[in-house]
């Protein structure tokens, strides 16, 4: 069964423009904390607008939101059971050693949701670095859907206090047509000794490949 937050089926909401770009833009919000007392989150105002811009609740300790089918038009509640939990504590504990090996895990726990989700929506059927031109939104996700999808996932884990050596970063997003780059945006982690900004990007990858780990620094001039 196909879920909203709302328990029923939303769709409809915002419109896939070409390659990977959106009708909804949070480029430029000012990282303002949104405290969400009841979910145990603080989210910066650019963390928060993935949600709010989809009319759906952000991540809790327990589940999230999983999108897909092109800016979040269907949706299917991830539900964590007690598993699932152990199976990603034991991804990231094996990664605590450095931020390095954490980045190595991290990529580990977006094979494991991969694995864990696509059965269940139809996305074992996914292709890297879809979109509407597809013409198979039920089966993929746009780099809107893998934003939000990993952020969360992201969130879940650090609620969970799994990540030693990162936060959950803001999502960045790149796109200059004067250089024919195409839009496209990602989660970040946020290295805590260096600062340095890592994109957690599936979007380019095809099922259960690793995400793209990269300094945004990189992944900003690529396309």
């Amino acid at each position: 069964m196909r879920l909203t937050d709302g328990r029923k089926r939303y769709g409809g909401r915002g419109k896939t423009l070409a390659f990977c770009a959106s009708a909804v833009t949070v480029v430029g919000l000012v990282p303002i904390a949104t405290s969400l007392p009841a979910l145990g989150l603080e989210l910066s105002a650019p963390q928060a607008a993935l949600y709010s811009t989809v009319s759906i609740f952000p991540p809790a300790a327990q589940r999230m939101t999983v999108c897909y089918g092109f800016v979040c038009r269907r949706r299917e509640m991830l539900d964590f059971s007690p598993g699932d939990r152990n199976a990603l504590t034991q991804i990231l504990t094996a990664g605590r050693a450095s931020a390095a090996a954490e980045r190595a895990a991290v990529q580990k726990v977006v094979v494991w949701f991969d694995r864990r989700m696509g059965p269940v929506i139809g996305t074992n059927k996914r292709v890297a670095k879809a979109d509407f031109r597809y013409f198979d939104d039920k089966h993929n996700y746009d780099c809107w859907d893998t934003t939000r999808n990993t952020t969360s996932l992201l969130l879940v884990l650090q609620q969970w206090g799994l990540l030693k050596h990162h936060v959950v970063g803001d999502p960045h997003y790149r796109g200059n047509a004067l250089v024919l780059q195409t839009p496209h945006n990602t989660a970040v982690l946020l290295e805590r000794a260096t600062k340095v900004e890592w994109v957690v990007d599936m979007w380019p990858r095809g099922y259960l490949q690793p995400p793209d780990v990269m300094t945004v620094g990189k992944w900003v001039k690529e396309d």
